[in-house]
Formats: C-alpha cells, sequence, structure tokens
C-alpha cells in the first residue's frame, strides 16, 4: 500500500575516488550518500513528489531551496499530465497513424520531461552541486523518487569549463 512507504530512504555507501563531470557522478553506483523523497500519493496516482525537508539535508541545504525544488518539479509534472487539446489531438493523430506519427513528432508529455531535465540540470549546476549534492531526475528512478546524491569531492562539468567543488 502506498501510504505505508516511508517518506525517504537513506544509507551511506563508499566513497569513489573522484568524479570528472556530473554525469560521471550520476552513473557511478557507490556515492558517499544517498536521500530519496518519495512520492506522494496523498492525492491519487498523479505523480507529485513529499516536500517534507529530510534531516540529512538539513547541513547542506536550506529548507526553502529545497520545497521550492520539489513544488516545483511537482507543478511541471501536473503540467505533463494535463489532459486538453493538444493531447486529444495527438491521440487522434496517433490513431490515424497507426502510431507512425510519433516517430515524426515529440509529445507534449515528452517535451514537459525534458523541459523538467533542463530544469534539474540548471538546478544541479547553480544550487545543488556547489553545496555537494547531485538532484537525479526521477525518471531515472522510474518516476518513483527525487534523490539527491551526496558526496565530500565533485568534479562538475560547468557550461565553459570543468570545475572542482571541495565539498
Amino acid at each position: 500500500h502506498p501510504s505505508s512507504l516511508p517518506y525517504l530512504s537513506f544509507y551511506s555507501l563508499s566513497l569513489p575516488p573522484q568524479f570528472h563531470n556530473l554525469q560521471e557522478l550520476r552513473q557511478s553506483p557507490s556515492l558517499a550518500t544517498k536521500v530519496f523523497i518519495q512520492r506522494d500519493y496523498s492525492e491519487g496516482t498523479v505523480c507529485r513528489f513529499q516536500t517534507k525537508f529530510p534531516s540529512e539535508l538539513g547541513s547542506r541545504i536550506e529548507r526553502t531551496l529545497f520545497e521550492d525544488t520539489v513544488k516545483t518539479l511537482n507543478t511541471y509534472y501536473a503540467e505533463a499530465e494535463k489532459v486538453g487539446g493538444q493531447s486529444y489531438m495527438e491521440g487522434c493523430l496517433a490513431c490515424a497513424t497507426a502510431y507512425f506519427i510519433f516517430l515524426c513528432m515529440e509529445t507534449r508529455y515528452e517535451k514537459v520531461l525534458k523541459k523538467i531535465s533542463g530544469y534539474i540540470q540548471e538546478q544541479n549546476e547553480k544550487i545543488y552541486a556547489p553545496r555537494g549534492l547531485l538532484l537525479t531526475d526521477p525518471v531515472e528512478r522510474g518516476m518513483r523518487v527525487v534523490s539527491f546524491l551526496s558526496n565530500t569531492l565533485v568534479y562538475c562539468y560547468g557550461r565553459s569549463s570543468y570545475q572542482k567543488l571541495a565539498i
């Protein structure tokens, strides 16, 4: 039952030697700390995540920054799942073309998922990486959780060059 899930999972693993960019940090199987923010099923199965601030992040980031990020993600997912005229037309075109239309165009949902990925990348560059955290796209975890990865040394690739962040 979804309401019996804990609101976050927390565990520690061994620290890898170094990272050269955010992609390597994302793909590394062993990280210092992982904090998972679970889905919020209190309003049904719509994709939204809990905004309760985990104490494990207390020394790394302000509560308001965390809550703003999760609320923004929740707003984007609500936008993605909104059914309107465009969704209806996409469905009609899909049926009329035996779904071949999707080889030529992106759905509204896919466009919003790309917008979410861009937002997460921006948040990582501006807010989370400088604080030693990495926000992981929920799509990478099957839309079940938002995860924060924590490390003591991160090499992240910015817009123009590599940047060593002592965390």
